[in-house]
């Protein structure tokens, strides 16, 4: 018997009560998504992408990435040319944990709504057109590690509750109109490395609070209207305290400020603004007196009997300071004298901001701390020692850096190191870069050897080396920032060991013009060019070997051992060690050939023919005896000349000959690839 349709409706919906389908994360943010869109781009023109009906979380949404449970964890719209307001709207994605709306022309005001964020550890609101106050609710986004809201026209003072953002790492203002005091609770952030409050209209003294963040590493104060004692201590950040143009400064140890006069900051532990409630005083700190605006006819005259006691109070403050302030310098004096001084461990604390690091200790090496103890500026005028002509080819400005990396927002980060990284970068000319950031620390201590170094770099220029763009030394981050041209297609080590089929395979052809490119990049390192002696580069190896667009070879960081320091150099060897990079003679002399370049190139010349990273025994004996099935790339599936294979296997073992005096020069190897494998 066929059940009736009423009978089958109420199966159907009795099985939809039972067993309903379950919801999507992400479609209930959809609403969400679409408010935004509309508050971004309200002339609904470069957000496209994002259309209703969609789920948000497939990829179609530009700019839009998802957790584990589907649900919106990032936006990333930076550099869309996104004209609208920041939506209150956000605060409805309680998953999110970045948002990078910088480099954009946004308008209106930061929404205090947005601290209920309270997942977000990334806000770059930098380089826009947003106005208005810093929202005190901002506090309490205790996950937040990077504030960016610098290069906007932000005004009133910076909330006292940005200290109890615990976690806060950088804290970006610059280039803003804030003003009033600088909060003395910054003081109470652990992890704080970078403040830059430079370039907006601040006033007060420093808090002395403020040396209590542990590992601060930057604090950029300049071009503001700041007065009293620069506390002492800040002494320990070298060049990484930055000061200028704030004529009321004064100090002991630090170039360009006077010695302070007893008047000057009678209490320099009083610089936390008013708190925000009363708008009439909440920008001006607690020294700075009210001025009565009561006029002449409102106010009662105040008696003489008692202006001669404000008078007497006065000159007993005023004698009260004098005293205080010689106790203070006796101190200071002694403490000076019995201090031998230590410096801080920033190798590379500025890449691990999740990580609270043992700082106040002395320093392995005294020369870090005498050789930069004066600020590090090795492109001081007239010290330098470069040609106009270089410095104008090559001198980048940080601002140039800093826009061309957007302020070095972790989406441009290619990679890291433990002495470096590595950005991608637009140039105000379109042309893209990679910009590696090396600390001061890494570098050469003698400034004489690095600028040397600098000169050998800028003089390397071959079709088969990553062309160096520029350089910018930054005394004020601590930084040299070396600016190459970028190379699209990744480096050599991603395609080997690749599976059948993949788009990255490289054919025959391609694989043969890829040694002799090589080739030729080292054999120009080994030449004399000009007053440049021969360079050996000391790690060589498939990542360093970087593919471009039509799949030539350019070797990166050539010469770039010139400026490290020797721990550092020596520190990059153990992973071409591991790979069997390192000839055999480094581990009894320690010292860099020619022939160890002509070794590591052996190798290279193994894993393009097989196609792997790791070259066994069996390889070579293949090599030896010929069997191609051993050591040619079975991705080729024979699409390879065997007579070109045989040749390169044999340049490649005797690259790699235990003896290096059995190696041939790479002179030597460049004219026996011309004349039997063809350039």
């Amino acid at each position: 018997m066929i059940p009736s349709f009423s009978l089958l409706s109420s199966l159907f919906f009795l099985f939809l009560f039972l067993f309903p389908s379950p919801t999507i994360p992400s479609l209930t943010e959809l609403p969400t998504l679409m408010a935004i869109k509309a508050s971004l781009d309200p002339q609904n023109e470069l957000l496209a992408s994002w259309i209703p009906n969609t789920d948000p979380c497939s990829g179609s949404f530009e700019g839009v990435a998802c957790d584990k449970q589907g649900r919106v964890a990032n936006i990333s719209l930076q550099g869309k040319g996104l004209s609208g307001t920041v939506p209150a709207a956000l605060a409805e994605l309680k998953s999110l944990t970045g948002l990078y709306l910088h480099f954009n022309a946004l308008t209106g005001k930061i929404p205090k709504d947005i601290a209920r964020l309270t997942q977000l550890s990334d806000l770059y609101l930098n380089v826009n057109n947003l106005s208005g106050e810093i929202p005190a609710d901002i506090g309490k986004m205790y996950n937040l590690q990077v504030l960016q809201l610098c290069c906007n026209r932000l005004t009133g003072g910076i909330p006292t509750q940005v200290g109890n953002m615990w976690r806060l790492s950088v804290l970006a203002l610059q280039y803003n109109h804030l003003t009033g005091a600088i909060p003395a609770s910054l003081g109470n952030l652990p992890m704080l490395t970078r403040l830059d409050l430079s370039f907006n209209r601040l006033f007060g003294p420093i808090p002395v609070k403020l040396v209590n963040a542990p590992i601060l590493e930057v604090l950029d104060i300049r071009n503001n209207s700041l007065s009293g004692i620069v506390p002492s201590a800040l002494k320990r950040l070298h060049g990484g305290f930055q000061y200028k143009n704030n004529p009321g400064l004064c100090g002991v140890g630090f170039s360009n400020l006077s010695i302070c006069k007893a008047t000057d900051g009678l209490n320099p532990n009083r610089p936390e603004p008013i708190e925000p409630g009363n708008p009439s005083t909440k920008t001006l700190p607690e020294t700075v007196p009210l001025k009565s605006e009561c006029s002449k006819n409102q106010c009662p005259q105040p008696s003489k009997p008692h202006q001669v006691g404000v008078v007497l109070v006065v000159i007993g403050v005023i004698i009260i300071a004098l005293a205080v302030s010689g106790i203070f310098t006796f101190a200071w004096y002694r403490q000076q004298k019995q201090k031998i001084g230590s410096a801080i461990d920033t190798s590379d604390s500025r890449l691990r901001t999740d990580q609270v690091k043992e700082i106040y200790r002395k320093s392995a090496s005294p020369l870090i701390s005498l050789e930069y103890s004066n600020g590090w500026d090795p492109m001081a005028k007239g010290r330098s020692g470069f040609s106009k002509e270089v410095l104008e080819s090559f001198m980048f400005n940080l601002e140039d850096v800093e826009r061309a990396t957007q302020c070095f927002s972790k989406v441009n980060l290619l990679g890291k190191s433990n002495f470096s990284a590595m950005y991608k970068g637009i140039l105000g000319d379109g042309s893209v870069v990679a910009i590696k950031c090396i600390a001061k620390t890494s570098c050469k201590s003698d400034e004489a050897e690095f600028l040397k170094g600098l000169k050998i770099l800028t003089s390397l220029e071959h079709e088969n080396l990553v062309g160096l763009r520029g350089f910018c030394c930054s005394k004020g981050r601590g930084e040299c920032f070396l600016i190459y041209d970028f190379v699209p297609n990744g480096c050599l080590s991603e395609y080997l060991d690749v599976k059948g089929g993949s788009g990255k395979v490289l054919e025959w052809t391609a694989r043969v013009s890829i040694i002799n490119g090589i080739a030729k990049g080292i054999g120009y390192l080994h030449g004399n060019k000009g007053n440049r002696p021969p360079i050996v580069h000391q790690n060589i190896s498939a990542e360093k070997v970087l593919i471009d667009g039509w799949y030539n070879p350019l070797l990166s960081d050539s010469g770039l051992h010139k400026l490290l320091a020797d721990d550092i150099v020596f520190s990059t060897l153990k992973a071409s060690a591991a790979m069997g990079y390192l000839a055999p003679e480094y581990t009894t002399t320690g010292r860099f050939t020619e022939k160890s370049n002509v070794f590591a190139f052996g190798m290279i010349i193994f894993q393009i023919i097989a196609g792997k990273r790791i070259i066994t025994q069996l390889i070579r004996q293949g090599v030896e005896s010929c069997r191609f099935e051993d050591f040619v790339d079975m991705n080729l599936e024979g699409k390879f000349l065997e007579s070109e294979a045989a040749k390169l296997g044999r340049i490649a073992l005797l690259c790699t000959h235990e003896n290096a005096n059995q190696r041939p020069s790479m002179e030597s190897v460049m004219q026996e690839l011309s004349v039997r494998i063809g350039s």
